[in-house]
């Protein structure tokens, strides 16, 4: 009898190790996942030289590893769903560290794209579904809260950690060794994976995959995401540019830019993707996406809280790198340092969030952490100045550091528990899409409205500069005009030798002025989505429980 009783707690510490031991393997998973799409951000200047190329070239790394990203989330849930979680989570870190030794080792753009944005792309793809939808099969009840709460902290310190952690290694090391790393992890990942994990897949779908489904959604949301970042090269209406691809020109008809077609033809594509989902689902066939699924208000309203909310959060860690590296004149690691309170703050708030819900429900644990975002963003708003010394900033890093920390740590749990476990993949994988399409249109909009209006500053700065001489005014305006993206490496444009030094300096003050103005004017629209993130989150389910019994969503009080 005392045997069997030993043996019965020996049995549960096992499981209990291998649970909890399953988790830490997941959110080390999805922090090197959302870590890699922040670590280039402090880096780019040294990747550029060693690349031998442009700004344009590098955003296109990070732009098509966004997209491959977000196009193939919701097939690499499903993949896990018909043929094991399991199984693509090992595959997707396989694939995943493939490309990042190709990155690391990679002497020009084309293999730096190859490796950063397809491979890697494509193994993040199949990793981050899996990582949710195992959360959601291995715990239940309040362990699968505390699950979320940890799974949603690791999610939000990783976007954080990502600059400090790429700027370390650039400024001490190189860049490559953020590449070399995600292979070392890999492997850590792919050994606890065997150790810990356990197979889980929906084993009453038929191993059949939607290839119609997978090529009409991929496409449509490409060339959504394709029209929002590029919209700042060729313009939202007409046309500023050409449209080029490689070494050929395609003008569009009517002067119209390439903005507006292909939001046409990807909204095109995302229709006939609904119909078609729809008619192939109705013949019994298994579709990629469940329309069904969206019925689901406790869902479908968690994931468009989560989609907006990632337009913030992105579009502040895009822009402010801008201003510690062009105002402030940090390097890689000091920028990334910058942004430690935030980080700080919001480890600190994830697992506290957890105690809250003893007291309140994860919607107004949310709520709240949306108003403290609002906050937090004017604080910084108004911390940003050429001097740079205000302590605003600082606070504003905090409030918006904890308020992640409540918003993401409940985020994922409400809307991922109102599922079954038989549709976690197919779930987790839409969520993982919301997540990056935000994270994709907030860097692209933020990010066009900071340059935009950075440009703008600077011709206004030097028409009405009394120390630059009306005769030089054109000539400068058109030197800074060609080099305004300088100004988010802290460089000033080059206006050659004979530039007297008293217009060098008035030019770098007018283009720290720039700068502020346009950080400033992204964390307005930083704001707004802030604002629009707490008004959308009022539609949430106000549920307590969020465990499901015997299959069905828990009931919602609103």
């Amino acid at each position: 009898m005392k045997q069997k009783i030993t043996n019965k707690v020996g049995k549960s510490r096992l499981d209990w190790i291998k649970k909890w031991g399953g988790l830490m393997v997941l959110s080390l998973a999805l922090a090197i996942i959302i870590i890699d799409t922040t670590l280039l951000n402090v880096s780019l200047g040294p990747i550029i030289k060693d690349l031998n190329t442009d700004l344009q070239g590098i955003q296109w790394v990070i732009t098509l590893y966004a997209l491959v990203l977000a196009s193939f989330t919701i097939t690499g849930g499903r993949l896990g769903d018909l043929f094991g979680r399991r199984k693509m989570f090992i595959a997707g870190a396989l694939i995943f560290a493939l490309g990042s030794f190709l990155a690391s080792i990679s002497q020009g753009l084309p293999l730096m794209i190859v490796g950063e944005a397809i491979i890697e792309g494509f193994g993040a793809a199949l990793m981050m579904p899996a990582t949710a939808s195992l959360v959601i099969a291995n715990f239940k009840g309040r362990d699968r809260a505390i699950a979320f709460g940890v799974w949603g902290g690791v999610a939000g310190a990783a976007s954080a950690i990502g600059p400090i952690l790429g700027g370390w290694l650039t400024t001490n090391y190189s860049w490559r060794w953020g590449f070399r790393i995600n292979i070392v992890v890999a492997v850590l990942v792919l050994i606890g994976a065997l150790l810990f994990l356990k197979e889980s897949r929906d084993a009453k779908e038929k191993k059949e995959l939607d290839f119609i489904g997978i090529a009409l959604s991929s496409g449509g949301l490409l060339l959504v995401v394709f029209a929002i970042i590029e919209s700042a090269t060729y313009g939202w209406w007409m046309a500023k540019e050409v449209f080029t691809v490689g070494a050929y020109q395609i003008p569009m008809p009517w002067g119209l830019s390439i903005t507006p077609i292909a939001l046409w033809l990807g909204g095109l594509l995302l229709a006939l993707f609904v119909w078609y989902e729809r008619v192939h689902e109705a013949k019994g066939k298994t579709p990629l996406v469940s329309i069904g699924i969206f019925k689901n208000w406790q869902f479908s309203s968690g994931l468009l809280t989560l989609l907006v909310m990632s337009l913030s959060l992105t579009g502040l860690i895009f822009a402010l790198p801008v201003y510690f590296q062009a105002v402030r004149g940090q390097d890689a690691f000091h920028t990334g340092m910058s942004l430690l309170p935030l980080s700080i703050s919001l480890f600190i708030a994830s697992p506290f969030a957890i105690f809250l819900t003893k007291f309140l429900t994860p919607k107004r644990i949310i709520q709240l952490g949306l108003a403290l975002t609002i906050l937090g963003v004017i604080c910084i708003n108004a911390g940003i100045s050429v001097a740079g010394t205000s302590s605003l900033m600082l606070l504003g890093l905090i409030l918006f550091g904890v308020a992640m920390g409540f918003v993401q740590s409940q985020i994922n749990n409400l809307t991922l528990s109102a599922v079954s476990v038989q549709q976690a993949g197919e779930a987790s994988g839409i969520s993982g899409t919301a997540r990056q399409l935000g994270s994709s249109f907030g860097s692209a909009i933020i990010g066009a409205v900071v340059l935009a209006t950075l440009t703008a500053s600077l011709m206004g700065g030097i028409s009405k500069s009394s120390i630059i001489p009306e005769v030089a005014k054109d000539k400068i305006s058109q030197a800074v005009s060609s080099q305004s993206s300088s100004a988010e490496f802290g460089a000033s444009p080059e206006l050659g030798k004979s530039v007297p030094p008293v217009i060098v300096t008035e030019i770098k003050s007018i283009t720290n002025q720039a700068v502020v103005d346009g950080v400033k004017r992204g964390l307005d629209f930083a704001l707004v989505f802030a604002i629009l993130s707490f008004f959308v989150a009022l539609g949430l389910p106000n549920v307590k429980n969020l465990e499901k019994e015997k299959g069905k969503s828990p009931v919602a009080a609103h």
